[in-house]
């Protein structure tokens, strides 16, 4: 079993009460699907496990839920937490709209406020800095009409996702990428392809590719969650549409175009960005929701490949904080202890 989020590339956690699962601090299960979920809790994604290694675990839970009396159910979601600390929600057989608020509230909340709190505290310092440096004389009337300025130049220099191409390569992506990114009908027999614009560079990803990029850029434009109002929204608009895998090309389609400055120039359709943020919610969940069919439905090989590429971003991730030559210094280190 994996031990990083698929998603965020933090650790999931450990607990010593499933000796057959040993992976997280909150699982998921479905018994009568056998499926099974970890629930990272850093970022709230759900975690597929690979069918190898869930079926006795699943028995196993379903023996902890059952034996806890520490238990919140409702008609159909059920959740138990041990004194291990160790949470379990048990799935039956909800309705989207259920199952969705159980999947998605906790991950959409979390997000929206979070980012609430950074906007606050971000406007805090940066009125702080402002006063103070007013009040001193530090800053001059040029510099603190400029501030704004500075705050959009840390935002767009900031890296906000990283993603691996199949050619091995690691792009660092930042707010002006994701902003210009477009989702475009090809040729191919998936029907679209994802544009990524990197200055006057242009690349184009088609396939199984571009899903995958898709679906871990997709969660940074919806950096903001939403309420609980918002998310069932977005579930009303896949129930409309009849299918998560019927909603993502619904979704291309409405996408309005982009709104540019040079009236002379030609719109741009397929920029994500532009959706409404129910729209993007829904996008959200449905490439997350039809990534899990194909690995349920036997294609496990697109799975492990997600998390082979989430250990190793985050590999990529950690030996960034490191000096130069150390990741080296402890492999020769572990080799001649061994």
């Amino acid at each position: 079993m994996y031990s990083t989020c698929l998603f965020c590339t933090r650790p999931l956690g450990a607990n010593e009460v499933v000796e057959t699962f040993p992976v997280g601090r909150r699982i998921a299960f479905d018994p009568a699907k056998g499926r099974l979920w970890v629930v990272c809790r850093k970022c709230e994604r759900w975690n597929l496990s690979p069918i190898e290694e869930r079926w006795e675990a699943l028995e196993d839970l379903e023996r902890e839920f059952r034996g806890t009396r520490t238990r919140v159910s409702t008609e159909q979601i059920g959740l138990a937490r041990l004194s291990e600390g160790l949470e379990l929600v048990r799935i039956g057989t909800p309705q989207r709209p259920e199952f969705a608020a159980w999947r998605y509230g906790d991950q959409f909340g979390r997000r929206r406020k979070r980012a609430i709190l950074y906007g606050v505290g971000g406007a805090a310092v940066l009125g702080g800095i402002v006063i103070g440096g007013a009040a001193t004389g530090i800053l001059s009337g040029a510099v603190l009409s400029q501030s704004g300025n500075f705050v959009n130049l840390f935002v767009n220099a900031r890296t906000r996702v990283r993603v691996k191409t199949d050619d091995g390569r690691v792009l660092r992506l930042k707010s002006p990428h994701l902003q210009s990114m477009r989702v475009i009908p090809t040729g191919g027999s998936e029907g679209f392809g994802l544009e990524i614009g990197r200055g006057k560079k242009k690349e184009l990803f088609e396939g199984t590719e571009a899903e995958r990029m898709i679906s871990q850029i997709v969660p940074k434009l919806n950096s903001s969650g939403g309420n609980r109002n918002t998310v069932q929204d977005a579930v009303r608009q896949i129930e409309d549409i009849g299918s998560p895998e019927a909603y993502f090309a619904h979704a291309i389609r409405q996408v309005p175009p982009t709104r540019t400055r040079r009236r002379r120039k030609q719109p741009e359709p397929g920029r994500v960005a532009l959706l409404p943020k129910a729209s993007r919610l829904a996008l959200e969940m449905a490439l997350h929701e039809e990534r899990e069919r194909r690995a349920l439905e036997g294609e496990l090989k697109l799975l492990e490949v997600a998390w082979r590429e989430a250990e190793e971003v985050a590999a990529i991730s950690d030996d960034l904080l490191l000096p130069p030559g150390a990741t080296e210094r402890i492999a020769a280190g572990r080799a001649r202890d061994a």
